[in-house]
């Protein structure tokens, strides 16, 4: 039960303007990256003099900004610090990061591991071979297609349908995508995601009891990485990540039937 004392702090003014500011911060989504000031004030539900004076302070504290030309506001810079800091402290990181360093061993690539923001997979640690002469980096805080990456079509096999609002649409426009999303499903990884740049990229998924988490990559060039389900190199894959997947409670169901 609160005391009168904590009741007190929580109607208190700074509390209300760090409510305030995270509610503006909240608005911006991926489909929604551009607000007018209205749109915020009306977000706020406050006067347009108190929204305006909430973004100026959020602007010089580089957490939004503000474009002239278009009059519309954005998520700043220190937004992506914060977002990459977020990202670094997941539990999942801490937990993929040997099996991801052991597998940059075993297959002599480079090794990715993202997880589900809500609308595609987002890159939240890259291993990569650094004995290679020619390095594959992938950035941390990058955002994957959903169709088209190895690691969304995954991710496209395993998420509960009401967590994937576009995928159903997408089936239905792409017989392919359908078909290799129930192969996936059967063979427990993505080998045949298309190439992008002369790179090819095989994923799996990584459970948390019987539900994806995670998907962990390799990344190479497409002479190096073969789109074969029983090659050297998937085999290794889909060995790691079913035994990290065991670590975080998941009981053995083959993934094919997790699905």
């Amino acid at each position: 039960m609160r005391t009168a004392r904590e009741t007190a702090a929580e109607s208190s003014p700074s509390i209300q303007t760090v409510q305030r500011a995270a509610l503006i911060l909240d608005s911006f989504t991926v489909s929604r990256p551009h607000l007018s000031l209205n749109e915020i004030t009306a977000r706020l539900g406050a006067s347009k003099a108190t929204a305006h004076r909430y973004t100026k302070a959020l602007r010089a504290a580089n957490l939004l900004r503000y474009d002239d030309r278009t009059a519309l506001y954005s998520l700043g810079p220190q937004v992506l610090t914060l977002a990459a800091a977020a990202r670094a402290a997941l539990p999942i990181v801490t937990a993929a990061e040997p099996y991801m360093d052991r597998l940059v061993q075993t297959a002599g690539q480079t090794v990715v591991l993202s997880i589900w923001d809500g609308e595609s997979p987002t890159v939240v640690r890259s291993a990569d071979n650094t004995d290679h002469l020619i390095r594959i980096s992938v950035r941390v805080g990058s955002r994957l297609d959903l169709a088209t990456s190895a690691q969304g079509r995954v991710f496209c096999a395993y998420l509960p349908p009401e967590q994937v609002p576009a995928l159903a649409k997408l089936l239905r426009r792409s017989p392919g995508l359908r078909e290799d999303v129930d192969w996936i499903r059967a063979h427990g990884l993505s080998v045949n995601s298309p190439s992008e740049n002369g790179l090819h990229t095989i994923a799996a998924p990584v459970f948390e009891g019987d539900a994806i988490i995670a998907t962990m990559a390799i990344v190479g060039t497409s002479v190096d990485v073969p789109r074969k389900a029983d090659s050297p190199m998937a085999e290794a894959l889909l060995q790691i990540t079913q035994e990290l997947s065991q670590r975080l409670g998941n009981n053995g169901v083959p993934p094919a039937e997790a699905g």
